[in-house]
């Protein structure tokens, strides 16, 4: 990929997998200039999208021979310690799961359309991140992963099993915005500006990826033949969504860190030091967010304000009517296309472990308290297994 802007001779990632290059689009606001519609604002071009079409890429994971080990059928499983004790539910996978249980029961309506063919479900896992690829400069590389639910998570995290899919490789956004900027409008963007912008561009290219055929196949099923010869009819379905904190909030589309920073409660900031509390756990199940057209509603009315009547982004009215939500003035691509279909988008995140306690908050904690156990005047006893540890 490197060597593909230098060289169009070299052959690229567009050569195998069914990869294709796009370009996308972002609309630019900017404070008290009006337009007749959010059509008519200008645009910005950003290039480079890399991206595989979903359906060419679960036909491919669902014809290989590793297929033969997906499941096709939820189910429950049990685990029984001795005769005299009571069976206990065991929740390691996701076909194991009540929510991949119910949306099996829920497509088994369909059989009046599919005819003879077996209903079953592609369970969806979707992973992105950031990553930097050299300790200096600034080379890096924003992938999204996608892993097929149906296979069990023992093969997941094995690297030999190439279950592991490459969606797309998300182009930033370009310096050279500011430059377009100044050039249209006569100043530059702000940094509220920018912010908007990054949220518009990762949801233009969910909305490219997500396209119509997407859709259509979301609602009605499309048909693969599986390894073992019989075709069935597979109905696509968004289980989890991971991702690390400044991710979520452009999944989100919330505020960094604003009133409400959670992505699944509306907890304000002065309350997060109730955490673990018997009322910030009543409070977080009583006020969660969510995905209703009165959210919608409100986004596309704050929209109209900003294109029509040049209203600002950081305006004391947006933070009156978003602030109390966190949001910011932009619906999720999943919220547009999805909820049609009962997809909520708040219950997609889930606990990112890499970032929160391998890599994150976690281990900065743990780390700290083991340099707090090994200072001279130090009192903690610290086991050999610990000591051992890099």
């Amino acid at each position: 990929m490197d060597e593909y802007p230098n060289n169009a001779n070299t052959p690229s990632v567009l050569c195998t997998d069914n990869w294709n290059k796009t370009s996308v689009k972002v609309k630019l606001p900017t404070k008290k200039v009006q337009f007749t519609s959010e059509l008519d604002a200008p645009e910005f071009e950003v290039p480079d999208l890399f991206y595989r079409k979903p359906l060419e890429l679960l036909r491919s994971a669902f014809n290989k021979v590793s297929a033969q080990m997906f499941h096709t059928k939820p189910f429950k499983l049990f685990w029984k310690q001795s005769p005299s004790v009571q069976l206990e539910r065991i929740y390691g996978d996701l076909y194991t799961g009540d929510a991949m249980l119910a949306e099996h029961e829920s497509i088994q309506c369909h059989k009046s359309t599919t005819g003879t063919l077996e209903n079953v479900i592609a369970a969806i896992m979707v992973w992105s991140d950031s990553t930097h690829l050299a300790n200096f400069g600034n080379a890096a590389l924003w992938s999204i992963y996608v892993f097929i639910g149906n296979q069990s998570k023992y093969i997941h995290c094995k690297p030999t099993s190439f279950s592991t899919h490459h969606l797309a490789y998300i182009p930033k956004l370009p310096d050279r915005i500011q430059e377009v900027y100044q050039y249209l409008f006569g100043k530059s963007a702000s940094s509220a500006t920018l912010t908007h912008c990054r949220h518009e561009l990762f949801h233009s290219i969910w909305n490219h990826i997500l396209d119509a055929d997407f859709i259509h196949a979301y609602e009605h099923g499309f048909d693969i033949c599986f390894p073992d010869g019989i075709l069935r009819k597979v109905f696509l379905r968004f289980f989890t969504y991971a991702a690390d904190y400044p991710e979520k909030v452009l999944i989100m589309c919330m505020k960094y860190l604003g009133k409400c920073p959670c992505p699944h409660c509306l907890v304000k900031k002065d309350q997060i030091l109730m955490l673990s509390s018997k009322n910030d756990r009543m409070r977080c199940e009583r006020y969660t967010h969510s995905d209703d057209p009165s959210i919608w509603q409100k986004i596309d009315t704050i929209r109209r304000w900003i294109f029509k009547k040049g209203r600002s982004l950081v305006s004391q009215v947006v933070d009156a009517i978003l602030g109390i939500h966190g949001l910011v003035p932009l619906c999720s691509t999943f919220s547009e296309r999805l909820a049609q279909f009962g997809l909520d988008i708040y219950s997609l995140l889930v606990p990112d472990l890499l970032h929160k306690f391998e890599l994150g908050v976690w281990k900065a904690m743990f780390t700290h308290l083991i340099r707090c156990g090994t200072l001279p005047l130090g009192s903690v006893w610290i086991g050999e297994g610990c000591k051992g540890n890099p």
